[in-house]
């Protein structure tokens, strides 16, 4: 198990009792690989090495998520490699689960679900945002329930070899690295599903500003990943940053434009306000910062999409892809 850890001292007791549940046949090994954590991970880890030797503690020198994998990778001496979440709780058969299934031989990565579990006052809310449609989005991984073909995983389990046969995780990639990744697997016809029974219990960020940084960074490195392999563009991935367009049309735009842009942004609105007043009413403490939430991952994640494309270079190829596929799909 390949788990990369910075500054995780709150919870990083709890992922390692997490993992060492584990009920798996045969052996495993733990490794955690760490980007120089300057507050008490890195002591608590090994401390709990002392206590169970499979537990090794790895130095990641870049700090980066896929340089850390990479190392992991490079380390890991058993026939499966999992990839793990210091963000994360996993059920006890997670691991036997993805094994089994890998099993088969018909797929080449195997992932649950994720689902938020709020920790605090924002991280709670924000894991009620993402249990809505608005919060899906696209993300199939973060709803299956029945084992599902899907786009990318949540972390997940490979066979070792499926994975150096790859190449590992691509270290341009600091952010969206798995959905890089999935991108390479899917192109070379592997399969990828999410089984329900595997889902992680994830604990979102804790504030709002933590969130939009969060979220710029997926969209810068989204619209990376669609440049670079453009079949892996979906329709979601447009929406995001077409209401960032829509509202700087209200803005900027011609009076014409004004006026269709503006009509935009209120079908938007009455979206997040009807999002609001449908939840449950167990949940109505949180229920009225959905409108809130969901801007902000909306707004961050389009800005960052439309910041990526001038980075990295638009994904013109992409939108073409896509455009030809809507149109297969609609004719008769």
């Amino acid at each position: 198990m390949l788990v990369p850890t910075l500054n995780e001292e709150a919870r990083i007791a709890d992922v390692v009792r997490c993992l060492q549940a584990q009920r798996l046949e045969g052996e495993a090994e733990f490794l955690f690989i760490d980007g120089g954590s300057d507050d008490a991970t890195r002591s608590v880890l090994e401390r709990l090495a002392l206590a169970d030797d499979r537990i090794r503690v790895l130095d990641n020198p870049k700090r980066s998520i896929p340089c850390a994998l990479n190392i992991g990778l490079a380390g890991a001496r058993g026939e499966f490699v999992a990839r793990m979440d210091a963000h994360a709780l996993y059920p006890p058969d997670y691991l036997a689960r993805g094994v089994e299934r890998l099993g088969r031989g018909d797929v080449e990565w195997v992932s649950g679900p994720q689902l938020g579990r709020g920790t605090g006052r924002w991280s709670r809310r924000i894991a009620l945002a993402l249990g809505t449609r608005l919060g899906i989005g696209g993300a199939a991984f973060r709803e299956a329930t029945r084992e599902t073909e899907v786009d990318s995983g949540y972390t997940g389990i490979w066979r070792r070899e499926t994975l150096l046969r790859h190449g590992g995780w691509d270290e341009r990639w600091p952010v969206n690295e798995d959905g890089e990744l999935a991108a390479r697997v899917r192109a070379a016809g592997g399969r990828i599903v999410c089984v329900p029974e595997m889902a992680a219990l994830y604990a979102p960020r804790d504030s709002l500003g933590a969130l939009a940084r969060q979220y710029w960074r997926y969209g810068t490195y989204r619209a990376r990943t669609c440049r670079a392999h453009p079949e892996s563009m979906r329709r979601s991935h447009v929406l995001a940053p077409g209401l960032v367009l829509t509202i700087a049309a209200a803005v900027a735009g011609t009076r014409r434009g004004s006026r269709l842009a503006r009509a935009g942004i209120g079908a938007y609105l009455a979206a997040l306000a009807l999002t609001a007043a449908s939840r449950p009413r167990n949940q109505a403490r949180d229920a009225p910062w959905l409108p809130v939430v969901l801007a902000t991952m909306h707004l961050s994640w389009g800005a960052g999409f439309l910041w990526g494309a001038v980075r990295f270079g638009p994904p013109l190829r992409a939108l073409v892809m896509l455009a030809r596929r809507d149109e297969v799909r609609r004719r008769p």
